[in-house]
């Protein structure tokens, strides 16, 4: 990164401050800071929950599960809109395998890259296999939009807003957007995803896009471009418009994370040294977890009813080994 960045400070010291530094951390050095963050869980229209008779928020898959079905019998809304034709919406449920199935900031980077058979189902219903089976189940059950396929993500930001839709499963940066698609903010609300493990719950959280300096520029422009970068990260009111987390550290919660009382915000750890690219590598060659295809394989499975989760889960069990073999990983878990 020194190559091309400016330093902006040493991690130690920088963390201290800042959240999500690690993101654009290489060698103990800090070479961008995220301007704030989102967290993972599910947006839903709180009107429209309470016309269902919901209420308590759902924490595990099947009290979700209860509830969309709830929503199907007492109100007009689509329980949850999949946005399936959008593609890269579909691809956001692979963000809940790490911490919101595991409660582990250790998990995603890097015990599952060692795990055997990471997508079977335990007793408890969490991991990665509970991602899945919240969707798959979902689907099955028709309490999704009649036809996936002809789903469109814009109108959907207003359909949500309308009432018209009950719940989508995407980052918490979508519930500005939903808030701003019509005549009613304060119907949308947000809460983490329905896992819950050991008694414990817990959502991910990440960075955005991170500031950086160019360090070609000449020196009184960096120099000008860092105290720029200051007033963005701890002045601004990008937080507040954006309803992101902030970037300093102590500042509050956005309103919209409201519903995150009592659950953990981690971020991902980072992989062991010499592993970096190791999570990239083993999803790319099993082709599980990398994109929207692999989830769109769930949900095609459950709508057409031509095969059971069970099966393509072992299936991605299988692929999952393969891949680790293929590029050197020790199954250790």
């Amino acid at each position: 990164m020194g190559e091309y960045f400016t330093a902006l400070g040493d991690f130690d010291t920088l963390d201290d401050r800042y959240n999500f530094v690690t993101e654009k951390t290489y060698d103990g050095t800090v070479y961008g800071i995220p301007n704030g963050g989102t967290a993972g869980g599910v947006a839903y229209n709180k009107k429209v929950w309470k016309e269902a008779g919901i209420t308590e928020l759902p924490t595990t898959p099947d009290e979700f599960l209860k509830d969309l079905q709830l929503i199907k019998d007492k109100t007009d809304a689509v329980p949850l809109y999949t946005n399936f034709s959008a593609g890269w919406t579909m691809g956001a449920w692979n963000d809940y395998v790490g911490i919101a199935s595991n409660a582990d900031p250790d998990y995603k980077n890097n015990k599952l890259l060692h795990q055997k058979d990471p997508f079977t189902k335990n007793e408890e219903m969490s991991g990665p296999y509970a991602v899945f089976y919240t969707l798959y189940s979902a689907v099955k059950d028709k309490l999704v939009e009649e036809d996936p396929a002809s789903s469109d993500w814009e109108s959907s930001k207003g359909m949500i807003n309308k009432g018209e839709i009950a719940t989508m499963v995407l980052g918490s940066w979508c519930v500005q957007q939903f808030k701003e698609a019509g005549d009613n903010p304060d119907d949308i609300g947000y809460f983490p995803f329905p896992i819950t493990v050991k008694g414990e719950r817990a959502a991910a959280s990440g960075g955005n896009y991170a500031y950086a300096i160019n360090n070609k520029a000449a020196e009184d422009n960096q120099i000008a471009s860092m105290l720029y970068v200051k007033w963005l990260l701890e002045e601004s009111p990008i937080f507040d418009d954006e309803g992101s987390i902030p970037a300093l550290k102590g500042e509050p919660l956005p309103d919209s994370l409201a519903e995150f009382e009592g659950v953990e915000l981690l971020s991902d750890n980072p992989p062991l040294k010499g592993e970096e690219s190791l999570y990239d590598d083993i999803r790319n060659s099993a082709e599980v977890l990398s994109g929207d295809y692999p989830v769109c394989e769930v949900l095609e499975a459950a709508l057409y009813g031509t095969r059971e989760l069970d099966d393509l889960m072992d299936e991605w069990n299988q692929k999952w080994t393969e891949a680790q073999e293929s590029n050197g990983a020790e199954i250790t878990e």
